[in-house]
């Protein structure tokens, strides 16, 4: 009787997961088969899912309709992913383990007001980040959307620290005696055992520099510096909007994510799980 009853339990977790599966993954379905309709075919009643006419000019139509093209937005957004990332982890990394494993006046106080840093909204810093980069002269430069990044974020901190309070403390007791520094024992040790972590990060703040719209709308203004997102964008018009060279533009935008995502999968939940192992 208990191996019906596993049996079904197991059939049912799979058609569970089959139909949540179906239902994330159907908007991304639906947007793939709508980037090869027509304008006119996607406003069409009753709509269609398999296009009619499948319009595969509408890529290469997509890639060059702006002022650049999509392969040199691609590389402006990758000057302001990359250092992002990097620098994020690198930061974040090292104040990640001033907190998680040197003893210092304040260590738990302090490391409590970083965090509720991040409960203050973004939209409040707006303007003052603003005035301030303009007083630096910095509108129109890549500067404003990666200087932010390069003394790392709470979120990147909180994660990294409770992922370094796993590693054994034994271990870098023999460090130390073998006469270790601090930064080597980060760089050498650390780092190396902390790869879930390190990739699930890379990933979370890859995708947010490369998603965030608002900041690259507020301080970039020539054409020739527009990102993806900003590429985007650009299909939306006043008076109309292209929906169908949007779908497959947003094809394109897709690749970079889904390329870092595929690489660094088998590190992702090994990553987040291990952050709350000790605490």
């Amino acid at each position: 009787m208990s191996m019906v009853k596993t049996k079904r339990s197991i059939v049912t977790s799979y058609v569970l997961l089959i139909l949540f599966t179906a239902v994330v993954l159907l908007p991304f379905i639906w947007m793939f088969l709508s980037s090869f309709k027509s304008q006119r075919e996607l406003f069409q009643y009753p709509p269609t899912l398999i296009p009619n006419k499948w319009m595969f000019s509408n890529y290469s139509k997509a890639w060059n309709s702006g002022t650049v093209n999509f392969g040199v937005m691609f590389f402006n957004s990758m000057k302001v992913v990359i250092p992002s990332v990097v620098f994020t982890i690198l930061t974040s990394s090292l104040a990640s383990y001033a907190f998680a494993r040197i003893r210092f006046k304040g260590r738990d106080v302090i490391f409590m007001v970083f965090l509720a840093s991040m409960m203050v909204p973004a939209v409040v810093l707006l303007i003052p980040q603003f005035l301030m980069f303009t007083g630096l002269r910095w509108i129109d430069t890549y500067l404003p959307l990666i200087v932010p990044k390069l003394f790392g974020t709470p979120f990147a901190v909180f994660l990294l620290r409770q992922f370094f309070m796993t590693i054994s403390l034994e271990l870098e007791e023999a460090a130390i005696i073998d006469g270790c520094k601090r930064f080597r024992i980060w760089w050498n040790m650390f780092l190396p055992l902390s790869k879930p972590i390190i990739a699930t990060l890379s990933v979370f703040s890859f995708q947010f520099s490369y998603n965030d719209l608002l900041n690259q709308v507020i301080y970039l203004n020539s054409a020739e510096k527009y990102t993806v997102q900003l590429g985007l964008a650009s299909f939306k018009g006043s008076y109309s909007t292209r929906y169908d060279l949007l779908m497959a533009a947003s094809m394109f935008a897709m690749v970079p994510v889904l390329v870092i995502y595929a690489f660094s999968q088998k590190y992702i939940v090994k990553g987040i799980v291990m952050t709350g192992i000790k605490g």
